[in-house]
């Protein structure tokens, strides 16, 4: 079993986690019509709008109620209330999604009752929805803000159906959890819709933040997934979860509104895929489309042709734990060794991390690791750039956020295609890297390879070898 530790450091230097409360204005950005709105000082959600700008490279609704340092200290209700009304009037959201901060978590407003009393006073506020989700960030991390939201969402607007007889067996929810991106929700829509089934995802970034421009301006989410269908979700036949992360959402589905569910802890990989589809050919009662089996084998193909380049690699990882369990599972199944793995939060699913420790720490933990245990590659957001042009190592950007490339949001790692692609990506860096640094290429291939940068040597030794 992983043994998952903490540093005693006294600071955080290069920060590898995002807040909790941009978690949670995360999901709330995958409604239709949705207004984020931070309960705390503008700076927090300067902060965060920042980082969801210079990732997605479209424009992103997210509000504040401008603490400041008067109000914090006697309360925040007139803060909160002004905002609101503000952004009802002018905005016209369909909802809108209250986030904690630090600062106001710290004095203790308590703002499920000032959503009532606002409530009381403003009889146009009554029904609006109004979702308020506690998010302070000075425990917990971006994915815990992703699942309290998700969950809170669902304990609040989803409703049971009136009669068992409501429930349509061929729609499905889908709780995609903060570590798959647009790209992947679409790739996840095809899938399902090709086996007739009706998804619903919540949330739904594919809708909001896949990059399209709106034939108008609107103040709001330009997409995603609307109140009323979410109010519906409790009449589906299945909800799937994805992510260890999603499992409180699903089992508050299943509490409310009898919904049954299936977790998918990971959907990068040839396994876990296989696992991925064998449900959907169970529950829809359709054969696999050949389209799959066709994918099949070109994953199979791929990771034939890419392990040469991956396996026996020794890998540095920095990110979320679902991500860092997804893409560390598919890689270690390529062969490559978990080196170094540095997370943000605590996961059960960070005890399956094929490596023998996990650390709950920051960048400069994952740059001092690869560099102690000899790395060869380094995968984490773009904040760790700067770590892997020390160490002289190639580097994938994964996670949130990706602000020095674009497509972020397309990029895709989930079913057989997107896991085919995401093993060329780093088998190309691998060679990249070899050809940069003059290493042995399969013309020198005549005589023994020498050690690479860490050390070791490879397995292939020369051109006449046959490959069974």
């Amino acid at each position: 079993m992983t043994i998952v530790t903490a540093p005693k450091k006294a600071c955080v230097v290069n920060p590898l986690k995002m807040s909790q409360p941009i978690g949670g204005a995360f999901a709330f950005l995958g409604l239709r019509g949705a207004m984020p709105l931070l309960h705390g000082s503008q700076g927090c959600t300067s902060f965060g709008l920042t980082l969801f700008v210079r990732h997605f490279k479209e424009a992103v609704p997210l509000q504040t109620t401008a603490m400041s340092e008067v109000a914090t200290v006697l309360g925040g209700y007139e803060n909160v209330e002004q905002s609101i009304l503000n952004i009802y009037n002018r905005a016209k959201p369909e909802i809108i999604g209250i986030c904690s901060t630090g600062v106001t978590e710290t004095n203790g407003d308590d703002v499920d009752a000032y959503i009532k009393l606002i409530r009381d006073r403003h009889p146009q506020l009554a029904k609006f929805p109004l979702v308020y989700v506690s998010t302070p960030d000075f425990k917990d991390a971006f994915q815990d803000g992703w699942e309290k939201t998700v969950a809170r969402l669902v304990e609040v607007l989803v409703e049971p159906p009136a009669v068992e007889t409501e429930r349509d067996p061929a729609r499905v929810n889908v709780l995609p959890g903060c570590h798959l991106t647009p790209g992947d929700l679409d790739e996840l829509r095809t899938i399902l819709e090709d086996f007739g089934l009706k998804p619903s995802f919540l949330p739904d970034l594919a809708g909001s933040l896949d990059g399209h421009i709106p034939d108008d301006f609107t103040p709001t989410t330009i997409g995603g997934i609307g109140v009323d269908d979410v109010v519906s979700m409790g009449r589906a036949g299945w909800t799937i979860a994805i992510g260890a992360q999603m499992r409180r959402a699903a089992e508050t589905m299943q509490a409310k509104a009898g919904v049954p569910f299936r977790l998918f802890e990971r959907l990068c990989g040839l396994i876990p895929n296989d696992q991925f589809i064998a449900f959907l050919n169970e529950i829809s009662g359709r054969p696999i489309p050949l389209k799959y089996r066709r994918q099949r084998g070109q994953l199979a193909d791929a990771m034939l042709d890419a392990h040469f380049h991956i396996a026996g690699r020794r890998l540095a990882i920095g990110a979320e734990p679902d991500l860092l369990f997804d893409v560390s599972s598919m890689l270690h199944e390529m062969g490559a060794q978990i080196a170094a793995a540095v997370t943000t939060t605590q996961s059960p699913v960070l005890e399956h991390v094929k490596t023998n420790e996990v650390l709950i720490g920051d960048l400069e933990d994952l740059e001092e690791l690869a560099k102690a245990r000899a790395c060869d590659l380094l995968i984490t957001h773009s904040h760790g750039r700067q770590a892997a042009a020390r160490l002289n190592v190639p580097f994938y950007r994964a996670g949130f956020p990706m602000f020095d490339r674009i497509g972020a949001g397309h990029q895709l790692s989930v079913g057989y295609r997107g896991t085919r692609d995401l093993i060329f990506d780093i088998a190309n860096l691998m060679i990249a890297d070899r050809e940069e640094n003059h290493q042995p290429t399969p013309d020198t291939w005549r005589s023994p390879m020498p050690a690479c940068r860490s050390g070791r040597h490879s397995f292939i030794d020369a051109p006449e070898r046959s490959i069974a």
